[in-house]
C-alpha cells in the first residue's frame, strides 16, 4: 500500500488517520476540537457563563445558593449541612474556580467534574456542597428554556405531591389532620436517651405515645416514626414489635447507617417497612441498600445525596427492587421545591418531607391542598423567587447540633 502522507505536509492527526486506516478502521473520525478545553461551543448554541456564586445563612439553620451567569438568569440551591454551615460555605468557595466562565447548561458534566475531580469522594461535605450546585444549574437551565425542572427530567408522571406534617402529640395530631395533611412523621418518645437494651417502662412509654397518635388520627391516617438513628439496634428490635399492632407506614433510620448488614438484620425481623437515606451520600451508597434488601423505603436528602441528578438515578436504581421513594428534607423551601421536581419526574414516588412550605422565605409560598398535597410548580426551573423583603431579618445564624448525653454516666450519646 502507498503512503498516502506528503512529505513535508505531515501531521499528527493525518499520520493517525493513515495509520488507523492501515488497520481497517477507516470510519473512526478523531475529533477537531476538545470539549474539555473549550467547553460549550457548539455551532447554533449561544453562550451563557456562570459569573459568581453566592452564599447565605438563613434562619433557622439553612444555607442559600444563589449562582449568576452572565445572562441575567440565577439560580437557586440549598447545599446544607446542618451544623456545619460555614464549613459547607467554604465548600462552595472551593468549587467557585472552576464553575466560574463555565456554562451552567452543562449539568452532568460539571456533576462528574466536581465529584471525581475531588480524589476522595463522596461523604456530607462534598456531597452537600455539590447538592446545592446541582439545584442551581436545574434551576438556571429550567428559566433558559422556560420550562420546570421535571419537564427535563422527562415530563411529569403526576399533577400534585403529597407532603406530611408533623405531630408528638394527640393534640398536634388533631392541628394536623384539620389543617389537610394525610400523613404525619413523629419521633420516639422518651425521658433520657435509650440505652443500649432499654427497660420495659421505656418500651411502654414510647409504644403508649405512638397508641394515642394512633387514636387521634384514625385508621385513615398514615403515621411514620423516625428512630432518628438514635436507638441501638437491640432496643429497636423490641420496640419495633411492641409498635408492630398499631401498624405505623414505616420505621425511619431504625439504627445508625454506617452497617448496612445490622439493618438488614432489623428489616428482616418486622413486616414493617424500613427507610432510611438521609445519612447516605450518591448511587453508590445506595447501591448495597437495596442488593441487601436493607429499606423497604429509600429516603435519599437532595441537600446532602448529590443533588437531583444524582436523585434521579437513585430513584431508577430503587425503581428495580421495587422500593419507591420518599425524600428527606427537614430544610428549606429551596431544598423542597428540589424535591418536588423530582417527585414529579419519577413514578416510585411515596412522599415528601417538608418543615416550611416557605413563607416568610420565598414569593408564592406552597400551599397545602386539602387531599395534603401540594401542586406541581408551574414556573420555570425550580418554580420559586426569593422573597428578599421578607428573608432580611432572617439572615444569619449560629445553629449548632445538640449534644446529647446519657442521663447515668454522661457517655456520649446519639440524638
Amino acid at each position: 500500500m502507498k503512503n498516502s502522507i506528503q512529505p513535508g505536509r505531515a501531521t499528527r492527526r493525518t499520520v493517525i488517520q493513515t495509520l488507523l486506516g492501515a488497520a481497517g478502521v477507516g470510519a473512526l473520525v478523531l475529533p477537531r476540537s476538545s470539549y474539555a478545553a473549550n467547553p460549550g461551543r457548539f455551532e447554533g448554541y449561544s453562550s451563557v457563563k456562570i459569573t459568581r456564586l453566592e452564599t447565605f445563612l438563613v434562619k433557622p439553620r439553612w444555607i442559600f445558593l444563589k449562582i449568576h451567569t452572565d445572562a441575567g438568569v440565577t439560580g437557586l440551591g440549598e447545599p446544607l449541612l446542618e451544623g456545619r454551615a460555614l464549613t459547607i460555605q467554604t465548600a462552595i468557595k472551593e468549587l467557585e474556580p472552576y464553575l466560574i466562565g463555565k456554562d451552567p447548561r452543562h449539568i452532568i458534566h460539571h456533576w462528574q467534574a466536581i465529584y471525581r475531580h475531588a480524589f476522595y469522594r463522596g461523604g456530607p461535605i462534598l456531597t452537600s456542597a455539590l447538592s446545592g450546585v446541582d439545584h442551581a444549574l436545574w434551576d438556571i437551565k429550567g428559566k433558559l428554556l422556560n420550562v420546570p425542572v421535571y419537564e427535563l427530567l422527562g415530563g411529569p408522571t403526576r399533577d400534585r405531591v403529597r407532603i406530611y406534617g408533623r405531630a408528638g402529640t394527640p393534640e398536634d395530631m388533631k392541628k394536623r389532620k384539620q389543617e389537610g395533611y394525610t400523613v404525619i412523621k413523629t419521633g420516639v418518645a422518651k425521658k433520657n436517651p435509650a440505652n443500649f437494651v432499654e427497660n420495659p417502662k421505656f418500651i411502654q412509654h414510647a409504644t403508649d405515645a405512638f397508641a394515642a397518635l394512633r387514636e387521634a388520627g384514625g385508621d385513615e391516617m398514615d403515621i411514620a416514626i423516625d428512630f432518628h438513628g438514635a436507638i441501638p439496634p437491640q432496643t429497636s428490635k423490641l420496640l419495633i414489635k411492641e409498635l408492630e399492632p398499631f401498624k405505623p407506614m414505616f420505621v425511619e433510620e431504625p439504627c445508625q447507617a454506617q452497617n448496612v448488614d445490622t439493618l438488614v438484620d432489623i428489616a428482616r425481623g418486622t413486616h414493617l417497612p424500613i427507610a432510611t437515606g438521609e445519612r447516605i451520600f450518591t448511587k453508590w451508597g445506595f447501591r448495597e441498600i437495596l442488593e441487601k434488601g436493607a429499606a423497604a423505603i429509600l429516603q435519599p436528602d437532595l441537600c446532602h445525596a448529590g443533588g437531583i441528578t444524582e436523585g434521579r438515578l437513585i430513584a431508577g436504581m430503587a425503581e428495580a427492587y421495587y422500593v419507591p421513594i420518599a425524600p428527606h428534607n427537614p430544610m428549606g423551601p429551596i431544598s423542597l421545591a428540589a424535591g418536588l421536581q423530582l417527585a414529579g419526574a419519577i413514578p416510585n414516588f411515596l412522599v415528601q418531607e417538608q418543615v416550611s412550605l416557605g413563607e416568610g422565605y420565598i414569593k408564592n409560598p406552597f400551599k397545602l391542598q386539602k387531599d395534603g398535597t401540594v401542586m406541581l410548580p408551574a414556573a420555570p426551573g425550580l418554580g420559586v423567587e426569593l422573597d428578599d423583603a421578607a428573608l432580611a431579618d432572617k439572615i444569619g445564624h449560629d445553629w449548632k447540633n445538640p449534644e446529647s448525653y446519657n442521663a447515668l454516666d454522661g457517655s456520649v450519646v446519639d440524638w
